[in-house]
């Protein structure tokens, strides 16, 4: 694949055939989930593609991207007291959340694909020149995009023609494809580039953490050394295959080499220009002082030259029209003061054991984490995530399953209040320092059963069935716990074979499974809202008998209900009229006055003497 696509550039090279960039746009400088105008164009003449790659083979459909420059002066930020928003070049401040998740993909990739050497500023260029750093920062806890950022759809109209491929779930439009989230993936595209990097088994293009990690598989795809100039361009230019666009991320890749420093979410600037406005190029970009030509960034691959216009000299030191070039970066650069999370260098639990709730009630205790630096001493100011992790419903308050906390004055973050769900057993909450790759402190946390100390009957009426019938009203019971209704109780059912022996009977009362087999212990059923439980109903076989049902729940609850199963009283049997089936009535069955009565066997006793 590799060969084929240098075999593509070199085709461009020797071609100057103009084609027109299929796009499709961004949204993000617009409201959450507005689409972008679908009459955007591509018109800027500067933008000429360098291959003939069809734009679904591109991970954004080829879309336009914001052309602002980086400033020219460096983004070294100014000595700071230790707060997030300290000054410097606005440009270099990258959204807290936005800069953790490019420098997790970037240790990630790290250990995946050293070979790649991808760095984590290659994903903050690409990423200000596709989103503006997902709006400057505009995602929650857990890095999705408060509000979609969705491109026009592709539907041949001045854009490429690239029909739905995703049903319409990643893009809300099921006719054709649309650019997705803060890196631009077109959902073919994310069909098989996407990763899950927030760890919370879902892959979601609108996901910052998301993203970033399938942008870097997506530019280590192939054997690309991404410390190699030429494999670099070959890597961003498949990401977008454009020309100034190439120029454009290595001016910022350059630009956040040099130094950045965190801000808040939300407060990152937004860029102003676009590729596909009309009047792109027209006047300087915001945050430059220099002319509007954009510079070719360090080791930017010449793209496709153009004639020179009339009036315009190309005589070694003759007179020009040409913008004049920015001036080289100096030589060195101000050693950055280090942020309050540069110092950080591991996290301490701040005292938070016996994490432990019944399902459906909040834990008592919060989570809470203390950041130090290595000599131990707290430090502030810091963002720390909590991310809960593992088979599990149980959430923060609200039912999110991160939150981001900023460390107090004595280096503490406090978590909001953690809600089990109805799901038992342990799982893991995992605290981290947003904007470092430090390893995560992890809390244990156990859900327990529902309990209930007491089950009693609804009725007084002792069930009785016939044998070889059913009961006629089934049995209702009601659990309590310290004399509260207790709802969601698991209720254990059995009929056993008597107090001495609390073994399953193998006779007697029965329920029915779904097959309409008989069985003798019933588990999985809980109690309602009202702490009421209504059994299924019973059936008896042919074996006549007083029985035991023992009902009983987590938390002590038990309780014993007789079955009976007898025939019915006075009852007597049909007569028949087959008289081969008549019973015989000899003298002995019928009662008689006669002589017979006395016993042959009684002594005379005659006239008394």
């Amino acid at each position: 694949m590799a060969a084929h696509f240098d075999r593509r550039l070199r085709k461009a090279a020797v071609t100057t055939t103009v084609a027109a960039l299929a796009v499709a746009a961004l949204s993000a400088s617009q409201a959450p989930d507005v689409t972008a105008d679908g009459n955007g164009r591509q018109t800027t003449a500067d933008n000429v593609p360098t291959s003939d790659t069809p734009s679904t083979e591109s991970a954004t459909g080829n879309s336009p991207y914001y052309t602002d420059l980086p400033p020219l002066n460096s983004p070294s930020p100014a000595p700071t007291t230790g707060t997030p928003t300290s000054p410097g070049s606005p440009e270099a401040g990258i959204p807290a959340t936005v800069l953790d998740a490019y420098k997790k993909a970037e240790a990630e990739l790290r250990r995946a694909k050293p070979g790649c050497n991808l760095p984590w500023q290659l994903l903050a260029a690409i990423g200000k020149v596709e989103s503006g750093q997902a709006r400057g920062g505009r995602v929650d806890a857990g890095g999705t995009t408060i509000g979609r950022i969705i491109g026009p759809q592709l539907d041949g109209n001045g854009f490429a023609l690239i029909k739905d491929t995703d049903n319409g779930v990643y893009d809300g439009n099921s006719s054709y494809d649309n650019a997705v989230g803060p890196m631009q993936f077109i959902p073919s595209t994310w069909a098989w580039a996407g990763r899950d990097g927030n760890g919370d088994g879902k892959e979601d293009p609108n996901n910052v953490y998301d993203a970033a990690l399938a942008a870097g598989h997506y530019l280590c795809r192939y054997d690309w050394n991404l410390s190699d100039q030429a494999d670099l361009d070959r890597a961003i230019l498949s990401y977008n295959n454009s020309q100034d666009y190439l120029n454009t991320v290595l001016s910022w890749l350059e630009h956040y080499r040099r130094g950045t420093h965190e801000i808040p979410d939300g407060t990152g600037s937004l860029p102003v220009g676009r590729s596909d406005d009309t009047d792109a190029g027209a006047g300087p970009p915001r945050g430059r002082t220099g002319p509007s030509t954009p510079p070719k960034a360090p080791g930017a691959t010449p793209g496709p030259s153009k004639p020179p216009t009339s009036g315009e000299s190309t005589s070694p030191g003759g007179p020009s029209t040409k913008p004049p070039k920015d001036p080289e970066p100096p030589t060195s650069t101000p050693t950055p003061v280090p942020t309050p999370t540069d110092t950080v260098h591991h996290l301490e639990n701040a005292g938070t054991t016996g994490l432990t709730a019944t399902a459906g009630d909040t834990f008592a205790k919060k989570i809470s984490a203390r950041a130090e630096t290595k000599a131990g001493d707290a430090v502030g100011k810091v963002r720390i995530r909590f991310t809960v992790l593992g088979d599990t419903d149980a959430a923060f308050t609200g039912g999110d399953k991160f939150a981001a906390v900023t460390t107090d004055a004595s280096g503490t973050a406090e978590a909001p209040a953690l809600v089990a769900g109805e799901q038992t057993g342990e799982f893991t909450v995992r605290a981290t320092v947003i904007g470092r790759t430090l390893p995560g402190l992890d809390y244990k946390a156990t859900v327990t059963e529902r309990v209930a100390d007491t089950l009693t009957r609804t009725t007084e009426t002792e069930p009785t069935c016939t044998p070889g019938g059913e009961f006629a009203d089934p049995v209702v019971v009601k659990a309590t716990l310290k004399g509260a209704v207790a709802d969601k109780v698991a209720v254990t059912a059995m009929l056993i074979k008597s107090d001495a022996d609390p073994t399953e009977n193998d006779k007697g009362p029965y329920f029915k499974d779904a097959d309409g087999k008989a069985v003798r212990t019933l588990t999985g059923r809980k109690t309602d809202a009202k702490g009421v439980l209504e059994l299924p109903k019973l059936y008896a076989d042919d074996a006549e008998g007083t029985y035991i049902l023992r009902l009983t729940t987590p938390g002590g609850g038990t309780l014993d209900v007789t079955l009976t199963v007898a025939k019915e009283a006075g009852t007597t049997p049909e007569p028949s009229t087959d008289p081969s089936e008549t019973p015989s009535t000899g003298p002995s069955e019928t009662p008689s006055t006669g002589p017979s009565e006395t016993p042959a066997t009684e002594p005379s006793t005659g006239p008394e003497a």
